[in-house]
Parts: C-alpha cells; sequence; structure tokens
C-alpha cells in the first residue's frame, strides 16, 4: 500500500514538472523576458560578486603571506589579527587598483601623442597625393579628357536642401534624445558600479560567515547526497575559477615582457607601451593580444609603414610561442586541463558567448573534466574489481 502511494506520488510529481516544462516551452519569449528583468534587477549584486571574486585571489595571499601567526611572532599577532581583515582587502585593492593605473598612464599619453602627429601628418600626406595626382595627369593627357568627359549627374538642389533640413530638423531631436538616453545610461551604470563595489566590500568582510549560512541553508533543504556533491562541485569552481585568473594574469605578464624584451632588442619604438597593452589585452584568452597588436602596429604605421610590418612579423612569431606553447601549459597546468580541451573550451565559449564565454568556459570544463575523470576512474575500478 506504502508503495503504491509511493509511486502515485511520484507520478503526480512528474506529472507536475512535465506540465511546468510545457509550460514554460509555450511562454519562453515571456520567460526569457522575465529571466532577464530579474537579471537586470541583480546585475549590480552579480558584478559586485563577481568583483568580489576577483579581488579575494590577492587578499586571500595578503591574509595567508603578511599575517601568518608563524612569521609575525606570538607578540605582534594579537594587534594585527584584529585588523588582518581589513588590511588585506585594502591592499587587495590597492594592488588591482595601481595595476590598472599602470597600463592607463602607460598606454594613453602615448596614444593621444600618436593621434595628435596624425593629426599633423594627415595634411601633408593628403597635399603629396594630390601633387602625385596632379603629376600623373599632366603626363596622361588621355586620361584627363576621359574624366572631363565623363557626363557628371544632374543634382536636384531644391530637394537635397529639403532633405537637409528635414534631417537637421529631425536629427536634433534625436541628438537630444540620445544624449538624454547616454546621459542616462553613463548614470545608471555609475550607480550600478558603485553599489557592486560596496556589495563586494560586505562579500569579502564575511565571506566565512556568508559560506557557512549558505552551507547551512543547503543542507537543512536537501539530501546528504546532494548537499555533499554540491559542496563539492561549489568547491572545484571556486579552486578552478581561482587557479584560470591566476594562470591568466601569469600568461599575460609572460607575453608582455615577451614583447618588451624582443621590441626592445629589435630597436622596435614603443616598446614599454606595446609590452604593457599586449600584457593587459591577452587577459581576454588566445585572442585578446590580437588587440594589442592593432594598435601597435597603428603607432608604427604612422612613422614607418616598413617597420610596422616586421612588427606584424614580429607578433605572429611570439603568438604562436604563445598560443601552442606558454597559454595551454600555463593555463591548463593552473587548471588541470590538457592543452587541447584548453584551445577546445576557448573556441566552443567564444562561439557561444563571446568574451565572456572564453574566461568562462576554460574553468567550467575543467569542472566537468575532473567529475569525469574521477567517475570513470571509480567505474573503471568497479568493473576491474
Amino acid at each position: 500500500m506504502n508503495l503504491n502511494r509511493k509511486n502515485i506520488r511520484k507520478i503526480r510529481g512528474l506529472m507536475l514538472f512535465a506540465a511546468i516544462v510545457i509550460l514554460a516551452l509555450m511562454k519562453i519569449d515571456l520567460l526569457w523576458e522575465g529571466v532577464l528583468f530579474v537579471l537586470s534587477i541583480l546585475r549590480p549584486f552579480i558584478l559586485g560578486g563577481m568583483i568580489a571574486f576577483v579581488i579575494n585571489i590577492p587578499m586571500r595571499f595578503f591574509e595567508r603571506k603578511l599575517f601568518d601567526e608563524e612569521r609575525l611572532g606570538k607578540s605582534k599577532v594579537k594587534g594585527l589579527l584584529k585588523c588582518k581583515r581589513g588590511m588585506s582587502l585594502v591592499l587587495a585593492f590597492l594592488v588591482v587598483s595601481l595595476v590598472i593605473t599602470l597600463v592607463i598612464l602607460t598606454v594613453i599619453p602615448q596614444l593621444a601623442a600618436t593621434v595628435r602627429e596624425l593629426a599633423n601628418k594627415i595634411p601633408v600626406f593628403w597635399t603629396n597625393v594630390m601633387g602625385q595626382l596632379e603629376v600623373v595627369l599632366s603626363k596622361n593627357p588621355e586620361l584627363l579628357k576621359q574624366i572631363e568627359g565623363m557626363k557628371m549627374p544632374e543634382i536636384d538642389w531644391k530637394k537635397m536642401i529639403e532633405t537637409i533640413i528635414g534631417f537637421l530638423g529631425n536629427g536634433m531631436g534625436n541628438m537630444l534624445t540620445s544624449t538624454v538616453t547616454v546621459a542616462s545610461s553613463i548614470i545608471s551604470n555609475t550607480v550600478n558600479f558603485f553599489i557592486a563595489l560596496v556589495f563586494s566590500v560586505y562579500i569579502l568582510l564575511q565571506k566565512e560567515k556568508l559560506g557557512n549560512q549558505f552551507a547551512r541553508v543547503l543542507k537543512a533543504y536537501v539530501s546528504p547526497k546532494i548537499y555533499l556533491g554540491t559542496m563539492k562541485i561549489f568547491g572545484l569552481l571556486s579552486r578552478n575559477f581561482s587557479n584560470f585568473i591566476t594562470g591568466q594574469c601569469t600568461e599575460a605578464v609572460i607575453l608582455g615582457l615577451m614583447f618588451v624584451i624582443a621590441m626592445t632588442v629589435f630597436g622596435f619604438d614603443y616598446a614599454v607601451m606595446v609590452g604593457v597593452l599586449i600584457a593587459f589585452t591577452a587577459l581576454i584568452p588566445i585572442v585578446g593580444a590580437f588587440i594589442g597588436c592593432f594598435v601597435g602596429a597603428f603607432l608604427m604605421l604612422v612613422d614607418d609603414p616598413i617597420k610596422a610590418l616586421w612588427f606584424l612579423v614580429l607578433f605572429i612569431v611570439l603568438q604562436q610561442i604563445e598560443g601552442n606553447l606558454i597559454y595551454p601549459h600555463v593555463v591548463g597546468n593552473s587548471v588541470g586541463l590538457p592543452s587541447i580541451w584548453v584551445l577546445a573550451a576557448v573556441t566552443i565559449g567564444g562561439s557561444l558567448m563571446g568574451v565572456l564565454g572564453m574566461l568562462i568556459f576554460i574553468p567550467l570544463l575543467s569542472t566537468v573534466y575532473m567529475l569525469l575523470k574521477e567517475d570513470v576512474n571509480k567505474r573503471n575500478g568497479a568493473m576491474e574489481s
């Protein structure tokens, strides 16, 4: 009798689940709009969690290395341990802020100077082009006759003026609307960023307490097996994401140093600036360094197109070394993922979600790889025994 009741309950649960799935598929557009609405509300808190996760990596380093009881000695520990968390948090934010400031102060002035130089060279370049064109036309009078003999289309000036007036009338309204929209978007994003920053500080100051609360709530509402499995997965995800960020930063520094040294040895200009820019953009897996390559080649193109061409050759060589040797081993070893699966994760993640997918899929695939490897080994061991 009890068995029949259990079966009836299972059937009811399956029917309810099937009905919910069918309803969700029928109203998938409304469901998606609801998901986007909820995400828009939670955006500053999601961003705050992401900031907290990144800042926690250097913060944890400072807590373990600078405020270790054995290193400090018993006499100094009591006073320092009281402010251990706050000092580690401040130091972590300072390190991240200094890195970003260093990149900005290194790259932006050089770019501004190059843009000013380009603005001065463009009129000279245009004058030279027109002079060369006049020389070509003077040596080829037949070409000049063909150009003069070309029938120019008649221009309806009245219609053109009416079109311009209409465009200006509509354009002023659209411009005003766009200005208000952009201004409100900037204000909204700024407010959301500061909310996220404050939220990340609260998370970091109480990370152990929040972790214990999450574990207790999960343990209270699910079975022990699901609880242990969930905590295991979250532990693997946390470790893999932390190792991935550390490995990605290490790889970016290595690539930046490679460019600084190689460009200095071969006598390229802007060695430090290009190296810093490439190191910063290389935080985007595999393809990020191409952004720095484009900017570096553009800067050199203004002065010497041949040197810009040689810079592209140098970039291709270093990129091949980095992409095939350094990146898979540094990042792959940090997350415990073979090199071929690192490339697969970057390709799949980039195709599905762009840059964000490249950053997320490597640690995600690493977690799946570890769980699958453990399960396969367990099943093979059971079969052999």
